[in-house]
């Protein structure tokens, strides 16, 4: 069972930055690989990044990548996503996830949710 707690949500100009966080507890954190999504009203919950637990490899969605990073601190039981140049359709609220699936970029492969964080940038 892991337990996962996230922070670092709020409203943000944009072009401006915010950095979330996930706190982990529970077993074997270093052996989930980690993901965060985002969701606003009426759409599907949408992959924004991950990284692999044994790897460290990162995979981002398109619209994402060379503004957002995700990271993990193992000693911490805490993953980041640091996100750049932020644009007002990044507004949403994002969830992180852990799973010990091999496809990490599904929001399905997912067993372990954040109750999530409000991100708002407003233009």
């Amino acid at each position: 069972q892991v337990q996962l707690v996230e922070s670092g949500g709020g409203m943000v100009q944009a072009g401006g930055s915010l950095r979330l966080s996930c706190a982990a507890s529970g077993r074997a954190f270093s052996q989930h690989s980690m993901g965060w999504f985002r969701q606003t009203p009426g759409k599907a919950r949408e992959f924004v990044a991950a990284i692999n637990w044994s790897s460290g490899n990162t995979y981002y969605r398109d619209s994402v990548k060379g503004r957002f990073t995700i990271s993990r601190d193992n000693a911490k039981n805490t993953v980041y996503l640091q996100m750049n140049n932020l644009k007002p359709e990044d507004t949403a609220v994002y969830y992180c996830a852990a799973t010990r699936d091999f496809i990490i970029t599904r929001f399905d492969a997912y067993d372990y949710w954040g109750q999530g964080t409000q991100v708002t940038v407003s233009s």
